[in-house]
């Protein structure tokens, strides 16, 4: 039987056959080199072994140092911002140096407690809300390595305390840095704004233009809308610290920080102080008169050939010095929260950009220029001014400010004595044209810049009320309040009822009146410079130009009606301002104004009336080179309280005070 494999059993055991050469698995020469490379290992793994044990045991504790100190960081190097200075180069905003402390979270203990006795031993120290700061020091663990700066302007007793007890506080810098100074201390607080710690929403939104988280920037006014300019370029600094990031080395400037660039207004300090003081004694002058509600207003004053503004007050006013270092909180409730704001009459606001106000009898130069230009009537025209006047089905009745005229006037006339039923019969004349007419007086005063924004460049304004038949239907309900109904137009020409305007408008078209009828942009920055030394002088990097005086398309012939009458409404024995202004040696065109406006006030109704004091005007009267606007919040009448203060204006910018002796009478 043989197997599978063709050989029988017996054939798989015999000896082998002495002729055939068996193999051998592993020769002498294999042997030889398989013992080599065993030894060359072994020597191999021993100096690596040894090389290891000399590294862990005889040089750890050097290596593990060294590591520990080789961590490098990099540190962004605050900029100083640019300097503001006015029209004539007195610097009204600079800096100074500060010391502050900054807390980077990344240094800090990772354990929750410690971390939170570290939080309010450190408010303890710096007299800072330990609640708000352990906040900020959670808001930044997404962050760790962007440090918070918890106060600036510290003390010095208070950095000796920090640096003695240094291994206290992990994670505690001292830093220097630079705070705002503001030369003038409140002086025009609204037009400069402040500057703040950029806010989550901010950075989201400013990320791509190299803004940080801790960075400061401007929040309202000139330091904000032109922040890019102020800010300069931050440095980069880079430092060595150890593995509990105390600072090992000095620090290496990578990136030189850029101071910011110098920001030249249009404002004159001195004015601007004047026409501040003016509005107080406005304000004084009310009371004096029983106005006791009178607590605010503003004043614009302004180069009527380009629209550069000289100065632009508000009052109650603020000091921007309240956001520079720690901000006490207490300081900010007047300007922030709402009911102790409301209580101070809001003064973080600008009244002269964002106040609205019905205008009274200072917008009856619009209607004048309307109803000449649609020809509903003409300046030589004689209208009876009366005591009173009914319009409408059901005879309503519109009384003038003054009962005891009775007599027919002209334009110049009508103006000069500011008489309402007047201009009344203006306004009952472009509701009897119908639809199309019931518009045209508000076309015209949008073509004079009202019912919009000026185009102020640092914005925030308001852009006012100008009712229109269309803003009726839109805004109401009922059929009754949806209708235009004579008595909008009757109280629309008089600068009543619904329509409001802010004081900037108002100086703007005055300033339209002055040049001959050419609309200006008003602006407050002139141009940007890098400031010079003491051998080299500034150079103007960039000049802003408004946008050229756009004609109103007046006919000059209606335009100089209207200009007469103004003059005579500071000069004639019946003009509603003459006793402030007639004997003034220099000569000085405007109007008065007296606004009725809902003025809630405790202990009287909610629909509780007060009158609003205006008076705008120009001088001199010929080739005029400023135009001043003057509200006093629930003043009184026009020439009581808002004519006074605007004359203080005048003498600051002519150099010539007025007699001492100013007869003030109660007109509008």
């Amino acid at each position: 039987m043989r197997s599978s494999s063709g050989r029988s059993p017996s054939e798989r055991f015999l000896p082998p056959d002495p002729r055939v050469r068996e193999p051998y698995r592993l020769t002498p020469q294999l042997a030889l080199r398989v013992g080599i490379l065993g030894a060359f290992a072994l020597v191999v793994f021993g100096v690596l072994f040894f090389r290891l044990w000399s590294l862990q045991v005889l040089s750890g504790e050097q290596y593990l140092k060294a590591a520990q100190n080789n961590q490098l960081r990099l540190v962004r190097v605050e900029a100083p911002r640019g300097p503001i200075l006015d029209r004539r180069g007195r610097v009204i905003v600079s800096n100074v140096a500060g010391t502050a402390v900054q807390l980077w979270v990344g240094d800090m203990p990772r354990a929750p407690g410690r971390r939170l006795r570290i939080v309010r031993r450190l408010a303890e120290v710096l007299d800072v809300s330990a609640v708000e700061l352990a906040r900020e020091v959670a808001d930044r663990r997404a962050d760790p390595l962007t440090p918070i700066t918890v106060k600036t302007a510290v003390r010095e007793e208070q950095v000796f305390y920090l640096y003695e007890h240094q291994a206290e506080f992990p994670g505690v810098k001292i830093a220097q840095t630079y705070l705002r100074d503001y030369t003038y201390n409140a002086l025009a607080a609204q037009i400069l704004g402040y500057v703040g710690e950029i806010s989550p929403e901010e950075l989201k939104r400013l990320r791509q233009k190299d803004y940080r988280a801790g960075d400061r920037l401007g929040k309202s006014g000139i330091e904000a809308a032109f922040d890019l300019y102020l800010r300069g370029r931050t440095g980069l600094g880079q430092i060595r610290v150890d593995s509990l990031g105390r600072q090992v080395s000095a620090s290496e400037l990578r990136q030189e920080a850029r101071a910011g660039y110098a920001l030249r207004l249009t404002i004159d300090a001195g004015l601007q102080r004047a026409a501040e003081n003016a509005l107080r004694y406005g304000i004084d002058l009310a009371h004096e008169n029983d106005n006791w509600a009178a607590n605010g207003g503003a004043i614009v004053a302004l180069d009527p050939r380009d629209g550069a503004i000289l100065a632009m007050a508000s009052n109650p006013t603020y000091k921007p010095s309240v956001f520079v270092g720690q901000v006490d909180p207490r300081k900010l409730e007047p300007l922030f929260d709402e009911e102790v704001a409301r209580r101070a009459n809001s003064p973080l606001v600008n009244r002269a950009t964002s106040g609205l106000y019905p205008p009274g009898s200072v917008w009856k130069p619009v209607t004048a220029l309307a109803g000449m230009q649609e020809h509903v009537f003409s300046p030589y025209d004689s209208l009876q001014c009366t005591p009173y006047a009914d319009y409408g089905l059901d005879r309503q009745r519109f009384r003038n400010w003054n009962p005891n005229v009775n007599r027919p006037m002209r334009l110049d006339e009508a103006l000069a004595e500011s008489c309402d039923t007047y201009f009344y019969e203006i306004g009952d004349r472009f509701y009897q044209r119908g639809s199309e007419g019931r518009v045209r007086l508000q076309e015209w005063a949008r073509k004079f810049g009202f019912g919009e924004a000026t185009g102020l460049d640092i914005g925030g304004e308001a852009e006012g009320l100008l009712p229109t038949p269309e803003w009726r239907r839109r805004t109401f309900d009922s059929d009754w309040d949806r209708a235009w109904n004579p008595g909008d137009s009757i109280q629309l020409a008089i600068g009543q009822k619904d329509l409001l305007v802010t004081p900037l408008q108002m100086a703007a078209f005055y300033g339209m009146l002055a040049n001959g009828g050419s609309v200006v942009t008003p602006y407050l920055v002139s141009d940007v410079e890098q400031p010079g030394g003491k051998d080299s002088p500034r150079v103007v990097l960039r000049r802003f130009a408004p946008p050229p005086p756009r004609s109103a398309g007046l006919d000059p012939g209606a335009l100089n009606a209207v200009r007469d009458g103004l003059y005579l409404a500071t000069h004639s024995a019946s003009g509603t301002s003459s006793g402030v202004f007639g004997n003034y040696a220099v000569p000085i065109s405007g109007k008065t104004g007296t606004a009725e406006k809902v003025v809630p006030l405790p202990g009287y109704p909610a629909d509780h009336l007060e009158d609003q004091s205006w008076w705008c005007g120009w001088g001199p009267s010929e080739n005029a080179k400023l135009v001043v606007c003057a509200l006093i919040e629930n003043g009184g009448h026009g020439s009581a309280a808002a004519a006074p203060a605007a004359l203080k204006v005048f003498e600051r910018f002519f150099g010539v005070p007025a007699s001492s002796s100013i007869l003030v009478e109660e007109t509008d």
